[in-house]
C-alpha cells in the first residue's frame, strides 16, 4: 500500500514511464477517448458516470505528483488564449491556471483552438489520456512533463 495521494495502478505506471517532455491529456466527456491521440498511447478511464471524476479532480493529484512545466487548453475557433470568441472565458480554465499557479508558477500557458488541440493531442509526444466525466464545454487540458528538481 502507498502512502501517497494516487494510488490508481495505471496512473503510476503511465506517469513513471513518462519523461520530460512527455505529455499528458485530461480530457473531458466530449472528448474523443478512443481516436483523440496517437494508438500507442496510454489510456485510463476515469469516467465513472457524467460528472464524476472531473478534470480538476484529476488535476489537482497530478499536480502533485508530476513536475510541469507547460498546459494547453482547448478553446473554441475564434478564441484567443482561454477566451471564447464572443469574449467570455472558459469557465473550466479558471481552476486550471489557479491550480497550475500554485502547484508550478512558471509554467507556460496557451490556448490551441478546438483542431489545433486535437492535432496536438495525436503528437508522438503524448504519452496518457486520463478520461474523466467532465461534462463542461472546454475542459481539457494537456500538461506537458518538465524536469524533477533534485
Amino acid at each position: 500500500m502507498l502512502r501517497y495521494p494516487l494510488l490508481h495502478p495505471g496512473l503510476i505506471g503511465a506517469l513513471a514511464g513518462a519523461g520530460h517532455g512527455s505529455r499528458v491529456l485530461l480530457a473531458d466527456a466530449n472528448y474523443p477517448h478512443s481516436t483523440g491521440v496517437r494508438a500507442e498511447a496510454q489510456r485510463v478511464h476515469l469516467n465513472l458516470r457524467p460528472g464524476l471524476v472531473t478534470v480538476d479532480q484529476v488535476l489537482e493529484v497530478l499536480l502533485d505528483a508530476v513536475p510541469v512545466e507547460s498546459a494547453a487548453v482547448m478553446v473554441p475557433s475564434g478564441g484567443e488564449g482561454d477566451v471564447l470568441a464572443r469574449g467570455a472565458k472558459v469557465p473550466a480554465h479558471a481552476g486550471y491556471r489557479a491550480a497550475l499557479a500554485a502547484a508550478a508558477p512558471s509554467a507556460a500557458w496557451r490556448g490551441l483552438d478546438r483542431f489545433a488541440f486535437y492535432d496536438a493531442a495525436r503528437g508522438d509526444d503524448v504519452a496518457l489520456l486520463v478520461a474523466t466525466g467532465d461534462e463542461r464545454a472546454y475542459a481539457n487540458v494537456m500538461l506537458t512533463v518538465g524536469v524533477r528538481q533534485g
